[in-house]
């Protein structure tokens, strides 16, 4: 049986969520960004079109384009409307797999029968654009890679269809660019050797891609030539990340239990951003000495920054932790998680943050994720 994977892509979600807001914005250069130190988190349309991208300096992009609107976002209301975006697609589709905030893959394979894969996801489409307001692009083809890229190719508020047989005359006269798991070192590595087309990529021997890029030439290979069989995961929020902490005495010490609380959600942070995940849910528990055990959450906007996590754990902790008794062991969790690009609080963090971030990871990735980390959980 033929795949039939549809790829669905919220139209500059964060903008579209403004303009929800404030109809003023419509037709209008738009930048979502925090103060002059921060980023941009994201950009209209209009605003591309003098060059403002995501993740540039606000600075820079107020240079491009003066008369941008800077708007401060709301991570808390961007989350929600996600979620109402998620309801709406998962009533009418078989499989459902969340990739981040505001992207999604459906398998409609086996529905043509039924009723149509294209005119089925154009219809989901609809109940997304009628029930949110907010606009939507898709691509339907045989894989997640082809229909990804389809989805890039039609926005804005694209209807894209890709079937089997036009799958290489649909790549070939593309950037390899397009490929997403193509970042820029890879791109500038591929343009000195005048690779810049997916076809030109396509004709390479496979054996070459793997001496220039390792073990991922083999990767690059098949998805220049269309070739993706990654199964698209059943969406559920309980999938979760946790740590524990059990104290080899029982302790009251509450200076040293908020530097293993510290220690805790860095190392688990660090997991998430390493794995490209968000989390909306963050949950702690605590147990007693008599071995009573008490949880308390609370949901978030969607994030994986430390200080921001952490800012949430210790709230928790301090409203869980009511009987002043010696505690046996304590944890943090947390769940709700998508895949996710936002991996930082752009509307609030400066570029020196985001910049620390990066630069530890990069540490973390290299000689281990011990190996540096916030003073306030070095006695973990």
């Amino acid at each position: 049986m033929e795949r039939a994977i549809a790829h669905m892509d919220l139209d500059t979600f964060f903008v579209s969520c403004e303009r929800l807001k404030n109809s003023v914005l419509e037709k209008q250069p738009v930048i979502i960004g925090g103060g002059d130190r921060g980023v941009v988190a994201s950009c209209s349309y209009e605003a591309r079109e003098f060059g403002v991208r995501s993740a540039m300096p606000i600075r820079m992009a107020l240079r491009l384009c003066p008369e941008a609107r800077v708007i401060k976002g709301d991570m808390e209301y961007y989350s929600n409307m996600s979620h109402v975006v998620t309801e709406v697609i998962q009533e009418k589709v078989p499989v459902l797999e969340k990739a981040s905030i505001d992207e999604f893959y459906l398998d409609l394979s086996g529905m043509d029968k039924f009723f149509g894969c294209y005119q089925w996801t154009n219809e989901v489409a609809d109940a997304v654009m009628k029930n949110t307001g907010l606009p939507i692009s898709f691509a339907l083809s045989t894989n997640k890679t082809v229909s990804k890229i389809g989805t890039g190719e039609s926005k804005p508020i694209g209807k894209l269809e890709v079937k089997a047989l036009d799958v290489q005359p649909f790549l070939n006269p593309l950037s390899i660019k397009k490929i997403p798991m193509v970042g820029p070192e890879t791109f500038q590595l591929f343009s000195r050797l005048g690779v810049k087309t997916i076809k030109t990529l396509s004709e390479m021997p496979v054996d070459v891609l793997q001496e220039l890029v390792g073990k991922n030439g083999t990767v690059l290979w098949k998805k220049a030539h269309g070739i993706d069989e990654t199964p698209v995961i059943p969406y559920c929020e309980r999938k979760s990340i946790s740590t524990e902490n059990t104290f080899s005495q029982d302790t009251i010490d509450i200076q040293n239990i908020r530097s293993v609380l510290s220690g805790m959600v860095e190392k688990l942070c660090y997991q998430l951003r390493h794995e490209k995940w968000l989390t909306s849910t963050v949950s702690i528990k605590i147990r007693y000495a008599n071995f009573d055990t008490e949880t308390k959450q609370c949901r978030i906007p969607y994030t994986s920054a430390d200080h921001t996590l952490l800012r949430y754990v210790l709230e928790l902790f301090n409203k869980v932790y009511t009987r002043r008794m010696r505690i046996r062991l304590i944890g943090v969790r947390f769940t709700g998680l998508v895949h996710g690009l936002h991996q930082m609080d752009l509307f609030e963090d400066t570029e020196e943050l985001i910049s620390l971030y990066q630069t530890m990871d990069h540490l973390k990735d290299r000689f281990g994720p011990s190996s540096v980390g916030r003073a306030s959980g070095l006695l973990l």
